[in-house]
């Protein structure tokens, strides 16, 4: 993979000031989703949304019913960074889709499939974060999309594709990720170490 669209800077918006990582590793999403499935259906469906698509709160929370491709398991947000409007389809798993249609039924036309502020939201998101023992500055919805990111980019689905998912305008804006350590990073350094003298 290209490493041209990368740089130092770019690296670092995907860490703090301190040097914290900002994205969730597999690991912990795994738990996330883990302590999601034991909230009411709202609140899991929300959770599983963000976590599958790597989308932001806001345009999870302006999804509504006409927005559900059942047929072809996508889910189409609009995109809310961009000057023009523009919508992107990123697929899902059938279960998830399918649950989503669930919520979707009763509400009406052009109704979000949540009514909640975006408060509310944040606080069920927060809530699966502290009984799946997450903390920190990643411990949040950009966490869950900044690791949405990073697991297409271990996943190895081209960066152009990882973009399109996104909503980013500009590849540079997902190259971020190319950076972060990863498998093959470890394996760089595992290989490294074996040169090394050995640690007691």
């Amino acid at each position: 993979m290209s490493r041209r669209f990368t740089s130092s800077h770019d690296l670092s918006r995907a860490l703090s000031a301190e040097g914290q990582r900002k994205y969730l590793q597999q690991g912990e999403t795994a738990r996330f989703l883990t302590a999601a499935s034991r909230m009411d259906a709202e609140s899991r469906a929300f959770c599983r949304l963000l976590a599958f698509t790597g989308c932001r709160i806001s345009e999870g929370l302006a999804l509504t019913s006409e927005r559900l491709d059942v047929e072809t398991s996508r889910v189409v947000f609009q995109t809310l960074k961009r000057r023009k409007r523009a919508f992107r389809a990123v697929p899902v798993p059938r279960v998830l889709i399918q649950e989503l249609a669930r919520l979707a039924r009763g509400r009406e036309s052009g109704a979000p499939l949540w009514s909640w502020c975006r408060q509310t939201a944040w606080r069920r998101v927060r809530w699966a974060m502290a009984e799946a023992g997450i903390t920190g500055i990643h411990a949040t919805p950009r966490g869950l999309r900044h690791g949405f990111g990073v697991a297409t980019v271990q996943a190895h689905v081209p960066l152009t594709k990882t973009r399109d998912w996104m909503g980013h305008a500009d590849l540079q804006s997902t190259a971020i990720y190319v950076d972060v350590v990863g498998e093959e990073e470890r394996g760089f350094a595992v290989r490294l170490w074996k040169r090394l003298p050995t640690l007691n």
